[in-house]
């Protein structure tokens, strides 16, 4: 075999080949090329593994996918990637010795790093940190050689532990008290359920697992205790992923349940009779006084100034075509896009800005000027609303907004309300009423009642602005945050 491999690298017939010719040689050349390239090809086999399980990770924590080859080679040359849905779905590229942080989708900047200290023996692990909802799912590991590439499947599940079981009491319900349980922030669908002292599970009168904005879950569970039954009970709220839970517990005195009497049927009889009298009565005087007093409840019982706050501009959530003024009140939209960081705060895709100052609770009111604008968003947004790509302008995303629209006014809710204006509002006023979860807009020119949101908030809330896009005209004008008269009621005062 090794003569016959000179005689090919020489062009010459071995000797002992008596009367030989290279036509005779030729059929041993090309058996001993496709013998040596087979070889060739069966040490650049490669299989890609994973591990054998789904890989779990908590919320706000960190994950480690695991690829590694087999059997053992470098990879150091080689090109290894993860992905999602599809090839182009990048959560990590290693490619020329080198992360591809370019190609990576806008989700995970920032969040993954490549572990390679046994890549010449074929180990790789990909680290994701701060872990979030959108993480979970399937990923593939894949590598590529010059001559052949391998994948492998993977699942990362996400869990998140939520808060403690807030218990409240909410009045009396089928001669019974009835009890809610509420917590949020799980991740995914928690299991809540009531149990008595001993264990035993209780049945609920009404249960509701709903998704919030940041895609998180929470739970609200509801039992009608009467005094027959059990007094003191234990609210469980666990998620199976992470097989931990969290409870609370609540014991009710007997004198708080409601003894049935002729005297309290008799009572009850009259103070229904009451409510429907007060309720008419309070109808009419509404019907005669809403022409000269179209305000909000909260605005009318408290004059505007004692909520009033002072509101600036944060620059950087602002997107980087807007300009804003150097104390910070004005925003208007500019014509090039400036050379700004591209931080995390900052919206990338709306010409939006938030303000600086967050509220977690208590009353809040400010004032825009918006002139002449024919375009323009206001309103207040969660602080960890989605600030890239493409933004959704609802409740269920975070945002409580309204705008205005050649001419038209709309609310931004899950299906567009359209708002009857009959005086075009020059400034608008903001009031946000944190633990009544509402969001109210008045015309500050005439005086009117805009819209109200209802909802229940979490978190901080920050004022929102859009001067929209760059129209030109009146459009270009800047939206002004106002400082808030200090006459009693303010702009909006009786």
């Amino acid at each position: 075999m090794k003569a016959q491999y000179q005689a090919t690298m020489t062009g010459k017939v071995p000797s002992f080949f008596p009367g030989s010719t290279v036509s005779s040689a030729l059929p041993g050349y090309v058996a001993l090329c496709l013998a040596l390239q087979v070889h060739r090809l069966a040490l650049a086999q490669f299989t890609v593994t994973g591990p054998g399980h789904p890989i779990t990770a908590s919320l706000g924590g960190e994950a480690v996918l695991p690829c590694h080859l087999s059997p053992r080679m470098s990879a150091e040359n080689m090109e290894v990637r993860w992905f999602r849905f599809k090839f182009s779905a990048v959560v990590h590229l290693y490619r020329d010795g080198q992360d591809q942080y370019g190609a990576q989708m806008p989700e995970y900047r920032g969040r993954t790093e490549l572990l390679r200290d046994n890549i010449t023996n074929g180990r790789v692990s990909l680290r994701i940190h701060d872990i979030q909802p959108s993480d979970n799912g399937q990923y593939k590991c894949f590598f590529k050689s010059n001559v052949s590439y391998e994948e492998a499947l993977l699942e990362l599940q996400v869990a998140g532990l939520g808060s403690a079981p807030a218990i409240s009491v909410e009045g009396h319900q089928d001669r019974g008290i009835r009890v809610v349980c509420r917590s949020a922030g799980w991740y995914p669908q928690p299991k809540a359920q009531w149990k008595d002292l001993q264990g035993q599970l209780l049945p609920s009168a009404s249960e509701k697992i709903s998704p919030e904005a940041n895609g998180l879950f929470q739970a609200e569970i509801a039992i009608v205790l009467t005094e027959k039954s059990n007094q003191k009970v234990c609210c469980c709220v666990r998620t199976p992923r992470l097989n931990q839970e969290r409870e609370s517990a609540i014991s009710i005195a007997e004198l708080f349940f409601p003894k049935v009497s002729p005297w309290m049927v008799a009572l009850g009889v009259i103070l229904a009779l009451l409510t429907v009298l007060i309720g008419l009565a309070s109808y009419c005087f509404w019907r005669q006084h809403r022409a000269k007093d179209r305000l909000g409840p909260c605005l009318r019982k408290k004059p505007a100034p004692v909520y009033a706050v002072d509101v600036t501009l944060d620059p950087d959530t602002a997107n980087p075509k807007l300009i804003l003024s150097e104390d910070r009140k004005h925003v208007r939209h500019g014509d090039t896009h400036q050379d700004l960081s591209d931080n995390p705060e900052r919206f990338d895709t709306g010409p939006n800005v938030l303000g600086a100052e967050g509220f977690a609770g208590g009353r809040r009111y400010w004032e825009v000027e918006v002139g002449d604008k024919t375009d323009w968003d206001l309103g207040v947004c969660r602080e960890s609303v989605s600030r890239k790509g493409q933004v959704t302008y609802t409740p269920e995303a975070g945002y409580w907004t309204m705008w205005l629209r050649g001419g038209g006014y709309m609310a931004n809710t899950s299906s567009p309300t359209s708002l009857p204006v009959s005086v075009r509002p020059s400034r608008v006023g903001i009031f946000l009423d944190y633990e009544a979860g509402e969001v109210s807009f008045y015309n500050v020119t005439d005086r009117s009642h805009l819209f109200t949101f209802t909802d229940t908030f979490s978190g901080k809330l920050r004022p929102f602005l859009s001067p929209c896009d760059n129209a030109g005209g009146t459009n270009a004008a800047p939206l002004i945050i106002c400082p808030v008269p200090a006459q009693a009621g303010g702009n909006l005062g009786p």
